[in-house]
């Protein structure tokens, strides 16, 4: 009887291990239905801090370094012995290929040694399964608003398992963007957050490009914002006049999200979605998470925001991901491979 009790739970909050290893971080987290019981993460952004930006062999060895003892400290700190895991869910695209394929690879075998499910994550699907994490009740349909390092775009989830692309970015996703008009700045990498905190000192008093002024539609294009910032920058240099990094760091952060904002609840409004959620990397900057916040309480919308450190990279998100995957039935063979490029488009799941 005890036994059948323990199939009947594991079913409906099965305990699952997320593995995520797509950049410079090692992350393994557990989770038991939306619970989540651990959430442990080794990073390298210190090391490659000194290269000014990710340097793909030195962040899979050091995936490689890490992977065994993060996965063992978040067994340990969930109180969960391996053996009582229903399923191993883990990135397998998108990201760097090395980096990539050393989690893959630790999670076949562990999942193999088990004889438990494998279950390959999509990454962008993560990001958009971190707001499950922060809301137990939230279900589909909701619209999101990803913005990260790879990807700038507003997406629809119509249910569990699809997902609709409303937009995205042209060129540069919003946190490229960042990082290369941090290096304009003289900050060091990541950018992102370095350019939010300058900008704390400053005003948004700089001239800046509108995004896609009046081309409708919710598609974005970072590449003459990016450059605006660069030619604004050098002219004053050249012409030996003052200026303030405060303010065009403030400046362009305004620019650059103030449109993801806007996007975000033209798409609501469009789609007659009453949830909104947000994530990847960006969603973690405080003026964005501000204005978003006070934009949806004027439209009588629901905000659904995870917390700061599940917006970026981690394995949490990819355990809630693995979660939908398992009530739906969507396991993967031990023969998956390590994609680093997965278009939106198949992101987007079945019609």
């Amino acid at each position: 009887m005890e036994g059948l009790e323990r199939m009947s739970i594991s079913k409906v909050w099965p305990l699952i291990l997320g593995i995520e290893s797509s950049c410079d971080e090692t992350a393994a987290a557990v989770i038991r239905g939306r619970e989540l019981l651990s959430d442990e993460i080794a990073s390298s952004a210190a090391t490659q801090a000194k290269f000014g930006g990710v340097v793909p062999e030195i962040a899979s060895r050091a995936h490689a370094e890490a992977v065994d003892e993060v996965v063992a400290r978040a067994l340990k700190n969930a109180g969960v012995h391996k053996e009582e895991l229903d399923a191993v869910a883990v990135t397998y695209g998108a990201g760097l290929l090395g980096a990539l394929l050393v989690g893959l690879s630790f999670a076949k075998g562990f999942a193999y040694g088990l004889g438990i499910p494998l279950i390959g994550v999509d990454h962008i699907r993560g990001h958009l399964a971190a707001a499950y994490l922060e809301d137990e009740t939230l279900e589909p349909p909701f619209l999101t608003l990803l913005a990260s390092g790879g990807h700038t775009a507003i997406l629809y989830t119509e249910r569990a398992d699809k997902f609709r692309v409303l937009g995205g970015t042209l060129d540069d996703a919003a946190g490229e963007a960042f990082d290369k008009v941090a290096r304009v700045l003289g900050l060091p990498y990541p950018g992102g957050p370095q350019i939010e905190q300058l900008a704390r000192g400053g005003s948004a008093v700089v001239p800046m490009p509108k995004m896609l002024k009046g081309s409708g539609g919710y598609d974005f294009s970072y590449s003459g914002l990016k450059t605006a910032v660069i030619n604004y920058v050098h002219g004053k240099e050249q012409k030996g006049e003052a200026w303030s990094r405060a303010d065009v760091a403030a400046s362009f952060q305004h620019a650059a999200l103030d449109v993801l904002v806007k996007k975000t609840i033209e798409g609501a409004r469009e789609t007659g979605a009453r949830v909104v959620t947000a994530g990847g990397g960006v969603a973690a900057n405080g003026y964005l998470r501000e204005s978003l916040a006070k934009a949806c309480a004027e439209e009588g919308l629901r905000l659904v925001l995870p917390v700061k450190k599940h917006c970026t990279d981690n394995a949490a998100m990819i355990a809630a991901e693995g979660l939908v995957q398992y009530r739906l039935g969507h396991f993967s063979p031990l023969s998956l491979n390590a994609e680093a490029s997965i278009p939106l488009v198949r992101s987007a799941g079945r019609s």
